[in-house]
Order: C-alpha cells, then sequence, then structure tokens
C-alpha cells in the first residue's frame, strides 16, 4: 500500500472514530428504529431501563408494573433522584461519556438546562401526540400544580385564606406559615401577566416579615402542614391529596391563582438502553398509562384552567372544587424568564444563600 493510500485510510479511520465518540458522548438524534414494534424488539434485547425522577417510587409503581406487563423481559429500575441532582450528575456522566440514566425527569428551573441534555428523539413515531411534546425532545407526562394548604384541626373554616393577600394576615405571623424557600411556590406571578415580577416581588417582601417556616422544596414544606407545626403552608397538590386520602387534616386552600407545575421525561445522551427508554417515556404518555398515574395525582392536566370536564381527573376535580386556577408554561421563554425571576424573590424573601 502507497503512503498516500495509507494516508487516505487513516483519515478514514479518524472520521470513523470521530463519529463513534460523538455517538458515544450522545451527539445529535438518538439512533432509534421507524416503529413502536421495532422499538420495542430493540428494548427487549437491552433488557432494562434506568429511571430517575424526583417523585416517590410508591406513586410510580402502578405505572412501572403495567409497563412491565406489557413488555416482559424489560425491567425498570427507579431511582428517586431531585431534579436538580439529575442536572449536576448527567453533565458529569456526559462529559466522561459514561452515562447511567435513560429516562430523565425536568420541570421548573431544570428544564433549561436540560434542553442541552437530551438526545433528539422523533416522538411522533411512538405514538406521542404533538400537544404532549415540548421543545421538541420533552414528553409532558405529568402535572403536580403548587397549591396553599391548611391543616383542618388548627385553622377554622372561617379564618382559612382564599387569596395571596389574605397569606400576609398577620395571624399567619411567628413561623405559623411553611413556604419552600427557593420560591418556586410563586412561579405563577411570572407566567400571569395580569401578575408579573413587580408585584411578585412586592408580595415577597412584605411576606418575609412572617418570618415563615421555610424548607428547602415544595416535598418538605408538606410536612409541617400535616404535623400541625404550621397552620397553611405551600405544598404540591399531589402530597396533599395523598395525606388526605390517609386521613391526615390537610386540605387546599381556595388561594388562587397557581402554576400547573408541568413535569417532563427525556432521554439523555449517551442513555445506555436508548429503545427502552424510549419506549417507557412513549408508554407513560398513552391513555393506559395516564389512567394508572391519574390514581397517584400524577397525570397530565389541561395547560390553563378548564374545569368544563374533569372526568376521573382527582387533581383537575380539587382545583376546580377549591376554585383555584392553573396556568402553564407555554414555551422555553417561559422557563428562561423563570430562571432570572426566581433569585430575585429569594432575595426579597431573605433565602437567597446562594
Amino acid at each position: 500500500m502507497t503512503w498516500h493510500r495509507l494516508t487516505a485510510a487513516a483519515g478514514v479511520l479518524l472520521v470513523t472514530a470521530a463519529s463513534l465518540s460523538a455517538c458515544g458522548s450522545g451527539a445529535g438524534t438518538a439512533d432509534l428504529p421507524d416503529t413502536t414494534n421495532a422499538l420495542a424488539k430493540q428494548a427487549k434485547s437491552e433488557g432494562v431501563v434506568n429511571w430517575a425522577s424526583w417523585n416517590p417510587e410508591a406513586q410510580m409503581q402502578p405505572a412501572i408494573d403495567l409497563f412491565e406487563k406489557k413488555y416482559p423481559g424489560i425491567k425498570v429500575k427507579y431511582s428517586n433522584i431531585k431534579a436538580p441532582d439529575q442536572v449536576s450528575q448527567l453533565k458529569m456522566e456526559q462529559a466522561a461519556r459514561k452515562v447511567s440514566i435513560d429516562v430523565a425527569n425536568a420541570g421548573g428551573l431544570t428544564v433549561t438546562p436540560a434542553v442541552k441534555l437530551a438526545s433528539d428523539v422523533d416522538w411522533s413515531k411512538y405514538g406521542v401526540g404533538a400537544k404532549d411534546v415540548f421543545a421538541k425532545n420533552f414528553v409532558y407526562v405529568w402535572a403536580t400544580p403548587k397549591v396553599w394548604a391548611y391543616n383542618t384541626d388548627r385553622v377554622k373554616a372561617a379564618d382559612v385564606p382564599r387569596s395571596w393577600d389574605d397569606v400576609l394576615d398577620a395571624k399567619w405571623s411567628g413561623g405559623k406559615v411553611s413556604a419552600e424557600s427557593r420560591a418556586s411556590f410563586m412561579t405563577v406571578w411570572d407566567l400571569n401577566d395580569a401578575m408579573g415580577e413587580a408585584k411578585g416581588l412586592a408580595w415577597a417582601k412584605r411576606f418575609a416579615p412572617l418570618k415563615p417556616h421555610y424548607s428547602p422544596n415544595l416535598t418538605q414544606a408538606e410536612a409541617p402542614i400535616e404535623s400541625g407545626q404550621v397552620s397553611i403552608g405551600t405544598s404540591l397538590i399531589n402530597l396533599v391529596l395523598a395525606a388526605k386520602a390517609k386521613g391526615a387534616p390537610v386540605e387546599i386552600a381556595p388561594v388562587s391563582p397557581t402554576s400547573a407545575n408541568e413535569s417532563y421525561l427525556y432521554v439523555p445522551k449517551g442513555a445506555p438502553h436508548p429503545a427502552a427508554a424510549a419506549l417507557l417515556t412513549s408508554f407513560l404518555s398513552s391513555d393506559a398509562a395516564q389512567s394508572v398515574l391519574a390514581k397517584t395525582y400524577n397525570s397530565r392536566i389541561p395547560a390553563d384552567t378548564d374545569c368544563s370536564d374533569p372526568g376521573g381527573n382527582a387533581v383537575v376535580q380539587a382545583l376546580c372544587a377549591a376554585h383555584v386556577k392553573w396556568y402553564g408554561a407555554k414555551s422555553l421563554k417561559d422557563y428562561d424568564r423563570l430562571t432570572a425571576f426566581f433569585p430575585k424573590v429569594e432575595k426579597a424573601l431573605g433565602t437567597d444563600v446562594g
């Protein structure tokens, strides 16, 4: 072989190696078949799918059981990982080209950074409706609206707050109210044009002097309400409804409006089991899975307030019964704005600890 041929061959090898390296880092479109049947076949050859989400595993288990029944031979391994931690973990793993998560969860402040972490997937091939695809690669699977809740043993019916201004009443001062320190409970102030950032910051500055009981996240903000440590507080509707179903003295306060708080699933670049990941994600978007997820208060709801036909969706029923209006994020620009909004609110609340 001549030197020119050796050089040409080496060039081909370099291009090939570069291509393989790009695939290994998960760049570009995920290598997936064109039909759900072919996807299921490839997924079965992979045999496992690693799903990371912030919801308690018990809430997701009914949907996992249904998936494993429909696709025997594919094991779902669920990990409870907070959204910010997922982003941090995936950034490190993708940089090292050793990704461990197949299906990741994005919501709130993690949507914007997750855009760069997600593989390109044509979800229409697998039966996911266009209205349920967000920012091209995210699949809208459930919503858990943020709500104000109260302890029914500690709060008389006449004292239940019915507006954001009612929460500022001096009777809730001295640690009688709990809130999330990261300020995501105030999302609606930035989403709803009628409210707006300026009014939201003004409200936060009036709320801070009440000396609320601050928790690092909404999940932990729920516990003090259930125990009676506080009288009212911010929470997620699925936590309130689940606690109420178990007999806890909690109820949704008719403080309106609020945010829909959508959650999205995506396949990270470099996912070790991409077919199984796409199969699980598309399955969770299906009517069958949504019906099961609704029983644990974790299914899709209309983007904005719609009480015309709540059907069997307990979340929509509860919001409508409490006369709580909700608003959803419509674009990445909404999430980009929130990225700038929350730090300002934290400063107004006095919880900006870096």
